[in-house]
């Protein structure tokens, strides 16, 4: 029994030794700044950078979005999934007791091949009631490595959820956006063709007087029917754009309510941030380095399988034959034990497992070295576009200016019998076009703003997370500071302490 017990102890105090590579954050090449410079950048990559619109609708409809977006619930689901699993896989830390109840009642054949001894009842009962504990010493630290995978794995899917909301805040603004785009680009075909259709009805009555030709009647018309023809395909868009916007509210397809028009929407700052701050705040990158650790960690759990696993048992519990003389002390009955089961000859399957182990583990290393190169082009490409979109707004409205001022004198001229109606319908089709052009660059202007943002990160996730926690399927406040507790009791230096107590 000491000898037993001293084994206990022994193993006890070597189980914080574990197999396996720790985790060593990886090495990445970071530029010292970005390819594209902005003259005057903002600190506003921590703020709500949406309400920098001005549009309280916009605001209302990004908090409705947070609220009830499905892909958000189902992301936070995954998150209370994995929280779930990490307390399945660090249960084996702790011995795992359990208890037996049994009663019987057995009847034996006289007629059997060998007869019962005299005196001997041919109905037997039997009663046990027992407790039984059982333990895995994490000799090697089997345990410790899945228990630190699982808990990357949680912490990664705590990324995704970030992602998720990410995503939403960023799709919602530019779904928005592209809506009031389509808005205006309806009004100025409206309003061309109303302008157009007195312009055919003038000219028809002008033919019916003999002042102008059918062929200058015909040209008025053509280019009637050239702003009706855009009329119904702009509906088409908005009443899907409608529809996809519903569905990233999280209701059915619907009317969505209109605020500021695009061109009274503010214009919102171009945030800064250098890129090695860049690695903190995407939640990609931070995904894809829990995902390495985790692969790291299963490293160790592939290794350990090269040595034998010690369990620990015990028993404690009464048998009787009498349900009445169950409890006593002449029916007690008890056990303690150990068992040590290892690999002799496995025809390569441990190697192999090892070997596949690290294999996953390169993939998820050059994956989080793809994940953060690909960040850095995302806010330089975005950088870029911010800038030459602006650059681009500035010369259609240049253009637009300059068509207007042409529209006014062909008309002019065309009063004064200088010039040919021809020569107005001309002015008219190219400021029609350039106008609509125009709003189209207005909208490209604020969606590359948008992916800006989206693509730096940020501290304003955090505060959509706020919002996004007011559902009952999101973890609340409280939640939250369980989850932060959970995560702080399962790290390693915690585990280690758990498998030595």
């Amino acid at each position: 029994m000491r000898k037993l017990a001293a084994l206990m102890i022994l193993l006890t105090s070597v189980s914080a030794c574990t197999v396996g590579p720790d985790y060593v954050k990886p090495a990445v090449d970071i530029p010292e700044d970005w390819r594209y410079s902005i003259e005057d950048p903002r600190g506003t990559v921590n703020t709500r950078w949406w309400e920098q619109f001005n549009d309280p609708v916009l605001d209302a409809l990004i908090n409705e979005a947070l609220v009830n977006n499905k892909d958000v619930r189902i992301a936070a689901a995954r998150v209370e999934e994995y929280a779930a699993r990490v307390d399945i896989t660090r249960s084996g830390f702790y011995p795992q007791i359990g208890y037996d109840g049994a009663a019987s009642r057995n009847s034996t054949s006289e007629d059997a091949a060998s007869a019962l001894p005299a005196g001997t009842p041919r109905i037997n009962d039997s009663y046990l009631a027992a407790v039984n504990v059982g333990w895995e010493v994490d000799v090697w630290g089997r345990i410790r490595r899945a228990t630190e995978a699982s808990r990357a794995q949680l912490l990664a899917a705590e990324e995704v959820r970030r992602s998720v909301i990410l995503t939403l805040v960023s799709s919602v603004a530019s779904s928005y956006i592209n809506l009031r785009n389509l808005d205006r680009q309806l009004e100025i075909a409206m309003r061309t063709l109303e302008s157009r259709g007195k312009s055919v009805e003038l000219f028809e009555i002008k033919f019916e007087g003999g002042v102008v030709s059918e062929l200058e009647v015909a040209q008025i018309r053509s280019e009637y029917e050239q702003a009706a023809v855009t009329i119904p395909s702009l509906e088409r868009q908005i009443a899907l754009q409608e529809n996809a916007l519903s569905i990233l509210l999280g209701h059915n397809p619907g009317d969505i309510p209109r605020g500021k028009t695009i061109d009274k929407l503010a214009l919102p700052q171009v945030p800064e941030g250098l890129p090695s701050e860049l690695l903190e705040r995407r939640p990609d990158i931070q995904r894809a380095e829990q995902e390495l650790v985790a692969a790291n960690a299963q490293i160790g759990v592939a290794r350990s399988q090269y040595f034998p696993t010690i369990s620990l048992s015990g028993l404690f519990g009464y048998a009787s034959a009498e349900l009445s003389d169950l409890l006593q002390g002449s029916s007690e009955i008890w056990g303690i034990g150990a068992d040590a089961l290892g690999p002799i000859f496995t025809g390569g399957r441990v190697s192999s497992q090892v070997r596949a182990a690290e294999a996953v583990q390169r993939q998820a290393l050059v994956s989080y070295a793809q994940t953060v190169q690909g960040a850095f082009r995302e806010v330089d490409d975005a950088l870029i576009s911010s800038v030459k979109r602006r650059e681009e707004l500035a010369a259609q409205g240049r253009r637009v200016a300059a068509l207007q001022r042409y529209a006014r004198f062909a008309q002019i001229r065309y009063d004064e019998g200088e010039v040919s109606y021809i020569e107005v319908l001309d002015s008219e089709r190219r400021l029609f076009d350039a106008e609509l052009l125009y709003t189209q660059s207005m909208d490209e202007v604020y969606s590359s703003l948008v992916n800006l943002y989206k693509a730096m990160g940020g501290g304003w996730i955090q505060q959509a997370e706020a919002l996004a926690n007011e559902t009952d399927y999101a973890p609340g406040e409280t939640e939250r500071e369980n989850f932060n507790w959970f995560m702080k009791r399962t790290q390693p230096e915690a585990l280690g302490n758990a498998a030595g107590s």
